[in-house]
């Protein structure tokens, strides 16, 4: 069976790089681990695309394209509608929350969310960062055997209003 090993990166559309390193570099800590110019899509589309990555302490990435004078709708994304979830330890909710606050970031928190408790920031494209810190339970709590993922998705099909 083909398998899926893990999260290499994740990419999204950024305004200004040096904005985006700024928040996820200076910030965050996230270290910029690479950067290279795009000029010729794979589809062979001629572009000027400058492609960046952000490494987390796992080697995945988050990554950054930036693509001057192209049409794409920056806005501040609602939770539901787009976030991404980075883990910490849960010892530093606190501090990243004061951090936030000390450094002028939009940010919110501590969000009580039973397995996990989080801390969200918005970064300088519109996104919100969500910062994690597992509970002693969240194994257990994501365990499908016991959480009954599957009848809960199979449930929420059934009765849902389109």
């Amino acid at each position: 069976m083909m398998r899926i090993k893990g999260l290499h990166h994740s990419a999204y559309r950024c305004r200004d790089s040096e904005e985006t390193r700024q928040f996820f570099e200076d910030f965050l800590g996230l270290p910029l681990v690479n950067a290279f110019e795009i000029g010729v899509t794979k589809s062979g589309r001629a572009a000027k695309v400058l492609h960046s990555f952000y490494a987390m302490g796992d080697g995945s990435c988050l990554a950054f394209f930036e693509e001057p004078g192209e049409p794409f709708e920056f806005k501040p994304q609602r939770d539901f509608d787009l976030h991404i979830a980075l883990e910490i330890p849960h010892a530093d909710l606190q501090a990243w929350l004061a951090k936030g606050k000390d450094a002028g970031i939009e940010c919110r928190g501590i969000s009580d969310h039973g397995m996990i408790d989080s801390v969200y920031f918005r970064d300088p494209n519109g996104y919100v960062i969500e910062l994690t810190g597992k509970r002693p339970d969240h194994d257990a709590m994501m365990d499908p055997a016991a959480n009954k993922a599957r009848e809960h998705l199979d449930k929420w099909q059934a009765e849902k209003v389109v």
